[in-house]
């Protein structure tokens, strides 16, 4: 059944222009000139989808998108908004908004895109392995705000926070956000990178550059051509490595090993770190030119545990997306399962939790997942454990040395183990240990 689409907006162009985009992607769309209106179609229509406008006299969209998400069965909600109102449409997210797109629009493709999405079109397995990024945290809300302005430059990003976060989730969102978007979208795992193939795997090499470089290697940088390029743990990149990555950026060309003959490349850089890369400039093992040129516009991600509500919408999303993919009947948290899961400090963020969930739901029995079908080391309140501890705000660096430390102590000082918790490399956790004196 094809979807019906409800436009909102007090302005007749605008209003038209959007008609006709989606017209003519094959979404049946109805229009409306206010909140007012649109209230009265939504009760005697069934709707997919409501786009709204943020400022309209009467009925704004904030109040609109709250009304429509206080009724039974609610469509979802996109909220069409200047950038100067931005704040207000975040607020509208969290209230319940699927999501929000600027005024006036980036390009016909991008609208149609989000729609798509929006409406459920793109699997909800994409949403959760590397599609979306969902939250409801005010704090990420805003860093999501920032990253779609972002979206619209070419600017360098630094995306900084600890692993499991959702780093590369922020990068794609980025990316489909861009004037990019129909270009490809590489990543890179630079700590999972040998130092002495970090250069080729990056630049690309030439017949014979090398012993067993039996032929051409075309690197990321001409792979992402056209599109996007996430250096991911781009604190770990050895220092000839970052002069050469330095120049590549300056002057948009770069030599593979072995070549004499420049390449030009066209595409926009990403980079992620769990690191305090001004630590790592003081320390001497990151160029301070390199980080200038990376850390154009920064956004910071949240740990999971000072993300307020997320544990509880996150288990919800992800408990319904491991039910399907694992063929079990769908299942939810007890009370006291999700109590526990909420005061747990979760050192892996998402990925942990996910992990957590998965086993759960393979384990338990009953209905709903239980207190006793979480691992041991979730089924007590981590505030018990914390109780006299400082609320003065932990670095990255101690908050990073913590969930080490308690990684080793869940797999029993298995190191393999306790990298894959923290969705680090093997080579990333021993660097770690060296550095903050763990033995």
């Amino acid at each position: 059944m094809t979807p019906t689409v409800l436009v909102v907006d007090d302005d007749p162009a605008f209003r038209e222009l959007v008609v006709e985009i989606l017209a003519g992607a094959g979404y049946l769309v109805r229009q409306v000139a206010s909140g007012e209106e649109a209230l009265i179609a939504l009760a005697t229509e069934p709707v997919r989808l409501v786009l709204t406008d943020q400022q309209m006299p009467g009925i704004d969209g904030l109040e609109l998108t709250r009304r429509i998400r206080a009724s039974a069965s609610p469509p979802a909600v996109v909220v069409m908004t200047a950038f100067g109102t931005i704040p207000q449409a975040v607020e509208a997210v969290r209230i319940g908004a699927a999501d929000y797109i600027t005024k006036p629009l980036e390009s016909p493709a991008a609208l149609r895109q989000l729609v798509r999405r929006v409406l459920g079109e793109t699997a909800a397995e994409e949403k959760i392995g590397g599609e979306e990024f969902l939250t409801r945290d005010p704090d990420t809300l805003a860093t999501l705000a920032l990253a779609d302005r972002a979206a619209t430059t070419d600017a360098s990003v630094l995306i900084t926070g600890p692993s499991g976060t959702g780093k590369e989730l922020l990068a794609r969102r980025i990316h489909r956000r861009s004037a990019r978007s129909e270009g490809p979208f590489v990543a890179v795992n630079c700590a999972a990178i040998p130092d002495n193939l970090a250069e080729s795997e990056l630049f690309g090499h030439e017949k014979g550059a090398f012993t067993g470089a039996d032929s051409r290697r075309i690197g990321r940088f001409e792979q992402a051509d056209g599109g996007t390029l996430l250096l991911d743990e781009v604190g770990e990149l050895p220092e000839p490595v970052q002069a050469k990555l330095l120049r590549v950026l300056e002057e948009r060309v770069l030599e593979r090993v072995g070549g004499t003959t420049p390449v030009p490349v066209d595409l926009r850089l990403l980079a992620a770190t769990n690191r305090d890369l001004e630590a790592e400039i003081a320390a001497g093992r990151f160029r301070e030119d390199l980080f200038y040129r990376l850390d154009v516009v920064r956004l910071a991600l949240k740990p999971l545990c000072e993300r307020g509500d997320d544990v509880e919408m996150l288990s919800a999303v992800l408990l319904e997306t491991l039910a399907r993919r694992l063929g079990s009947p769908p299942k939810k948290l007890s009370s006291g399962a999700l109590e526990r899961l909420k005061t747990h400090r979760w050192p892996g963020n998402v990925r942990e939790l996910r992990n957590v969930l998965e086993r759960a739901l393979i384990l338990s029995t009953g209905d709903e997942i239980e207190v006793t079908d979480l691992p041991e080391f979730a089924r007590k309140s981590d505030n018990e454990d914390h109780a006299g501890s400082s609320s003065v705000p932990m670095s990255l660096a101690e908050r990073e040395r913590r969930a080490i430390l308690e990684a080793l102590e869940r797999t029993g000082g298995h190191r393999e183990k306790a990298a894959r918790l923290l969705g680090i490399s093997v080579r990333t956790l021993y660097s770690r240990l060296k550095e903050y004196d763990i033995r």
